[in-house]
């Protein structure tokens, strides 16, 4: 199971993309409590390869849910 929801990471990757683009345009960003700058890019850039991952396992998390299994049983008689 998934440690956060789609939706959760989807909101993320966006906040953190957001992130990339103000850095990228020579601007600051804060998060929370943190100022980040244009030194810290490799930082936001690990935050979105991380935002990116999880997304893929909530998503394929999801996918499992609506998918059936198939299990064979053979009767033995001991």
């Amino acid at each position: 199971m998934a440690a956060f929801t789609v939706k959760e990471c989807r909101e993320r990757l966006q906040i953190w993309l957001a992130a990339e683009v103000a850095i990228a345009s020579g601007q600051s960003y804060a998060i929370d409590n943190r100022r980040l700058e244009r030194a810290n890019l490799a930082q936001v850039r690990e935050q979105i390869k991380f935002w990116q991952q999880e997304l893929i396992k909530a998503e394929a998390a999801l996918a499992g849910r609506n998918r059936r299994r198939t299990i064979r049983v053979m009767p033995r008689d001991l």
